[in-house]
C-alpha cells in the first residue's frame, strides 16, 4: 500500500491534490492511504512521520515552519520519502534541491504536472510487491514497507510500516519467507528475525537498530557475518 502525505495550509490545494492523486492511483490499480496535514508543525509533531511515508506533497510557503524546514527535518532522520514541493513561487527551487526533492510543481499546473510527477516517484521507489495468504486474508505487501519478519511459535509475523503499523501473521517458516524476500535486501540476523536492510540505521553492540527506533538482537556467533553482509549491501546502494 502506498502511503501518501499532503501538507498544505490551504484547503483548496489539499483537496485538489488528493482528488488528482486518487484519480491517478485508481486508474493504475494501486492501493493507497492519505494522511493530511495543515502545517509543517503538525507533520513534525510525530517523529515517525519522518520515515513512514512513500511520498509527501508539501507546500513551501507555510507560516512558522515552512516546507523546506519540514523536509530538512525528514532528511535528518535518514528518510527515503520522496518529497514533492507544490508552490506558487519558483524561486524556492534551489533550496528544495538541497533536500533532494523529486519535483517542483507550480500550483497553477497541478492537473497537467501531477501524472508525470507520480510516474517519476514510482520509478524512484521501485515498488515491488509480494503476496501472502495471511491469517488476516490474502494481502499484497510493498517490500520496502516491511520492516522485519519475526518467527513466533508456529507463525511468522510481518512488521509492516504504514499509516498505522500492522502485523500480518502467516503460517510459514521463516526459512521459506527468507527464500522469497532475500532478493529484496532482507537479511537473517537471528533465527527468529529477518530484517529489511533498507530500514537498518546501524549494526553495533550485537543489535540492529531500525529507522523505526526498534532494536533487534543479533547473536554473537552471527554478528560478524551480519555486519559484513550489511556493509556489502550499503556499498551496493
Amino acid at each position: 500500500m502506498l502511503q501518501i502525505a499532503i501538507c498544505d495550509d490551504e484547503k483548496y490545494y489539499r483537496e485538489t491534490i488528493r482528488s488528482l492523486l486518487t484519480k491517478y492511483l485508481e486508474k493504475r490499480g494501486l492501493t493507497y492511504t492519505f494522511s493530511i496535514f495543515l502545517s509543517g508543525e503538525e507533520l513534525l509533531s510525530l517523529p515517525e512521520n519522518a520515515v513512514k511515508y512513500d511520498v509527501v506533497f508539501m507546500d513551501i510557503n507555510m507560516s512558522r515552519v515552512d516546507g523546506i524546514e519540514t523536509a530538512a527535518w525528514m532528511r535528518s532522520h535518514h528518510s527515503e520519502t520522496e518529497i514533492v514541493f507544490v508552490t506558487a513561487f519558483i524561486h524556492y527551487a534551489p533550496e528544495g534541491y538541497k533536500v533532494d526533492a523529486v519535483r517542483f510543481i507550480m500550483k497553477d499546473t497541478l492537473e497537467a504536472a501531477l501524472p508525470e510527477c507520480m510516474d517519476a516517484v514510482l520509478k524512484r521507489k521501485r515498488l515491488e510487491q509480494v503476496e501472502f495468504s495471511c491469517v488476516e486474508g490474502h494481502v499484497r505487501l510493498f517490500t520496502d514497507r516491511i520492516l522485519y519478519v519475526e518467527s513466533r511459535k508456529h507463525k511468522s509475523i510481518f512488521c509492516y510500516q504504514g499509516a498505522e503499523p500492522a502485523g500480518y501473521q502467516v503460517y510459514l517458516k521463516l526459512d521459506e519467507i527468507e527464500g522469497r524476500l532475500k532478493e529484496y535486501g532482507f537479511l537473517r540476523i537471528h533465527k527468529s528475525y529477518l530484517v529489511n536492510m533498507k530500514h537498518v540505521r546501524r549494526i553495533s553492540n550485537y543489535e540492529a537498530e531500525l529507522d523505526s527506533g526498534e532494536r533487534l538482537p543479533i547473536p554473537r556467533l552471527r554478528f560478524q557475518a551480519v555486519k559484513e553482509e550489511y556493509a556489502v549491501y550499503k556499498g551496493a546502494l
